[in-house]
């Protein structure tokens, strides 16, 4: 190799004058087969923008120097990566895992290459092992692809990583809450609501501002609070007042019958929703009323479908629709009442609802507090959920059912027999207490209560549904805490809807979480005759199950307070011929009272319904109002 060449190129290159080294290399590269020529050649062609250029010449590199040739590679895939070149970065890459199997930078780059190409399969292969990183660009892209995956484990050690690199934002400080939530790290949890309760008590609310509505009820059940909760990322418009007025004040066609359209991602038979919703949808006087469902709900959910969905047409699409597109095949239809099922959950397509699509739009059913940012006029729920007190803390007007604002479908639910405790592994002699809630709705004040129940009632086991052994480790180590040895939990795994209504049975009484209830788990448990104890809320989320219980006959089993929770849930595990008791209740009125009746229920939402459309069509601004009761039902309805 000419060395004074060399060392006039790198010279040139450190003096900035790339054009001078590269002109120098370029003489050089064919007169020696070294190495070092063509590293310093590629780190030339990056700095003028060559990109693709410069990873051929670290792929030569590679080629001259076998003991640096996967640090060489790795550079080259970079850089075809950067230069938009996805075939030569993922073959490299591809070629390299061999020897850097557990290597940050090299899953870097294939991960993004196979993000951008979109196959999500390769992506997942790779993601892992940014997690084991201490770069913070590594930690942050896998920060991105695990936002789906809060069930998998080493999303809770990425997320604990990115909390400790950003204390001050709000997102990831949030996401590591979620995911720790959903692992039921209980420590982790301890430092971040403490941590969000000493901002509160200085006045700094700013944090809170940070968090999504759905995040903030399931800690927090103070109304105000939870109105503060504002960050959804998807909304990309917040509509102002005048532009609700103008929404419901341009040219409308009204038509004989009323136009109503339901707007979801949760349209397939196995989703809680249309479980909950479905013989209501079917029940609507189709003389009265034209029903449509706009659909976004992806094509793999679909392919789970039974086949109900012929009965609910018609069902426009609109997954593959832009937002305003959406909007406009909305509009196309005439649709006189939008309702809104998603609110602030996962996969909702708010901004939708900010594109003017109908004179009335409407939330209900998917979200259990005020939808705030969004363009709507009424929330529907009842008097329990969505008490006067709670007026001033939703930009919606209630509309309130007269008993339950939850649909609950009695045809297509399943209702097997019971499965005895023998063939689910549960003792005989012990008093099992149902507590199938989601992780994330097993807060610390839930837990405190429910190990007081079971240090006082020492004949009970906690039943749960946790099937990860993280979640189950932490859940033990938390309840121990507490006093409570591991042989007082039994966990259930998730199974098939018509087991899950089976195995209920064969437990004693169901337990609630607090602020955010068991909302479709607490109508599970009702229809397989399972008594469920709550408390008295403070918000639409931690009201549901009194709702639920108040339509169905038992609000005896709503308790005044958290301490009266605990006395009741001890009373009642010592008590069988209680238990008995409301067990026939449930059984009595199961046909006959309103929770399960469909029918009922829908006349009373077309009632809801006929009253908006009459103060729209009056040019009536949006009011608070209450549908009548119809008459007490005198025989079974099934």
């Amino acid at each position: 190799m000419n060395g004074e060449a060399f060392t006039a190129a790198r010279a040139a290159y450190a003096q900035g004058d790339y054009i001078a080294a590269l002109t120098i290399l370029n003489d050089l590269i064919g007169q020696t087969q070294a190495p070092e020529p063509l590293v310093l050649l590629g780190e030339t062609l990056e700095k003028l923008g060559l990109l693709a250029d410069a990873a051929e010449a670290f792929q030569q590199a590679a080629g001259c120097a076998p003991l640096e040739s996967s640090r060489h590679l790795l550079r080259a895939a970079d850089l075809y990566f950067q230069a938009g070149d996805d075939e030569h970065a993922q073959l490299i890459g591809m070629g390299l895992l061999k020897t850097l199997p557990d290597d940050p930078a090299l899953a870097f780059v294939l991960a993004r290459s196979f993000r951008r190409t979109g196959e999500t399969a390769l992506v997942n292969r790779v993601k892992h092992t940014l997690v084991s990183s201490d770069n913070r660009d590594h930690l942050m892209l896998a920060g991105e692809l695990f936002v789906e995956e809060e069930r998998d484990p080493a999303g809770l050690t990425l997320f604990r990583k990115l909390a400790a690199l950003q204390p001050d934002d709000p997102y990831t400080q949030f996401k590591y809450m979620a995911v720790a939530r959903d692992f039921c790290d209980y420590e982790a949890l301890a430092g971040l609501e403490s941590r969000l309760s000493s901002a509160q008590a200085r006045g700094d609310l700013s944090m809170i501002e940070g968090e999504t509505g759905y995040s903030n009820l399931l800690h927090c059940g103070d109304e105000r609070l939870n109105r503060l909760a504002t960050n959804n990322l998807d909304l990309l418009v917040k509509p102002s007042p005048s532009q609700s007025r103008q929404r419901r004040t341009r040219p409308h066609v009204w038509a004989e019958k009323i136009r109503i359209g339901y707007l979801s991602s949760d349209l397939w038979d196995d989703h809680a929703t249309m479980r909950l919703f479905q013989s209501v949808l079917e029940a609507h006087d189709r003389d009265r009323f034209d029903v449509t469902l706009y659909c976004y709900t992806p094509e793999r959910f679909i392919g789970f479908d039974g086949g109900n969905r012929q009965k609910w047409q018609p069902i426009v699409s609109v997954l593959n629709l832009s937002d305003p597109q959406a909007a406009s095949a909305i509009r196309a239809r005439g649709i006189d009442i939008l309702v809104d099922l998603k609110g602030h959950t996962g996969g909702a397509r708010t901004n939708i609802l900010t594109q003017m699509v109908a004179p009335v739009q409407v939330a209900w059913l998917g979200f259990p507090g005020s939808t705030v940012n969004i363009d709507l006029d009424y929330v529907i729920g009842d008097h329990i959920v969505l008490p006067n007190s709670s007026k001033p803390h939703y930009h919606e007007k209630f509309c309130r059912l007269p008993e339950s604002y939850q649909p609950n479908d009695p045809v297509y639910r399943a209702f097997p027999a019971a499965a005895s405790r023998a063939e689910l592994g549960l003792p005989e002699d012990r008093i099992i207490l149902a507590a199938f809630n989601a992780a994330r709705k097993i807060s610390r004040v839930t837990l405190d209560l429910w190990a007081a129940i079971l240090r006082d009632a020492d004949r009970t086991i906690l039943w749960l549904m946790l099937d990860g052994d993280l979640q189950k480790a932490n859940f033990r180590s938390a309840m121990a805490a507490r006093g409570v040895s591991a042989d007082r939990i039994l966990f259930a795994p998730k199974t098939a809807y018509t087991d899950h209504i089976a195995r209920l049975q064969a437990a004693d009484f169901g337990l609630d979480t607090f602020p955010y209830n068991g909302h479709t788990t607490t109508s599970d448990k009702l229809w397989a005759g399972l008594p469920v104890l709550t408390a008295r809320g403070t918000n639409f989320a931690s009201r549901v199950s009194e709702s639920l219980l108040n339509a169905i006959g038992l609000s005896e089993l709503v308790a005044e307070t958290p301490a009266d929770f605990v006395k009741m849930a001890v009373e009642l595990a010592n008590d069988p011929s209680r238990i008995a008791a409301l067990r026939k209740t449930i059984s009595d009125n199961r046909f006959r009272a309103p929770l399960f009746d469909a029918e009922r229920f829908c006349r009373h939402l077309e009632k809801a319904y006929g009253l908006m459309a009459e103060r729209a069509r009056a040019g009536l601004p949006p009011e608070h109002f209450d549908v009548p009761a119809m008459p007490v039902r005198t025989v079974p309805f099934r």
